[in-house]
């Protein structure tokens, strides 16, 4: 039986060195230093929810931080409350609620507009090392931004600044454009089943 066991012990760390030399070869390959670009998309739950986890992450870093909300912003969420303590995050709430809730489309395009100006200072701005722009990817969708003049100014931020672009339907350019992308695929949703949204999970 001890020899049996040693034999699979000796195996595991045989399967783990190898695995370790993958690592390591990709590891050292990973050489260039700058500033990405994440996607966050799908039709599940997370998207916005990871996007400020990143943020914390970055304050422990003693980053700077921007954060726009583009379609957000008919009530309160936890996430502004609590990140708006902070002196080093610069959060603007711009969206004016979902569009099924302010069913007026010109004023929708004026308020996106609105706050891609003010994400546009953020992305000129190599004091601010991460920006996020929640629900930026809806406001493309439904052509209030165009992924054009998005792109354009992804392209000419500052090098070393990281840039979280969050929302259903990510334009396939900006897919392409991005450096890691992330969909998140509903499996189950306790809003079908009748609950309501709770604070602290979705608020």
């Amino acid at each position: 039986m001890m020899e049996k066991t040693e034999t699979a012990t000796d195996r595991y760390r045989a399967r783990k060195q190898r695995h370790k030399e993958v690592v390591d070869a990709k590891i050292s390959l990973a050489t260039e230093n700058r500033g990405v670009v994440l996607v966050h998309t799908g039709n599940g739950k997370g998207k916005s929810s990871s996007a400020f986890g990143m943020i914390a992450r970055a304050l422990g870093h003693g980053m700077r931080v921007g954060v726009v909300q583009f379609i957000k912003g008919s009530c309160s969420t936890g996430e502004e409350v609590f990140f708006r303590r902070f002196p080093e995050v610069e959060y603007h709430v711009m969206g004016e609620g979902y569009t099924w809730e302010t069913q007026d489309k010109q004023r929708d395009i004026a308020t996106a507009q609105a706050a891609w100006q003010v994400a546009c200072s953020m992305l000129r701005n190599p004091d601010i090392a991460l920006v996020v722009l929640d629900e930026i990817n809806i406001a493309l969708k439904l052509d209030y931004l165009q992924i054009g003049q998005v792109l354009e100014v992804l392209r000419n931020r500052p090098p070393m600044q990281h840039v979280i672009l969050t929302g259903r339907a990510a334009p396939d350019a900006l897919i392409e454009y991005a450096d890691t992308v992330t969909e998140m695929r509903p499996i189950k949703h306790a809003f079908e089943a009748g609950i309501c949204a709770q604070p602290g999970i979705e608020l």
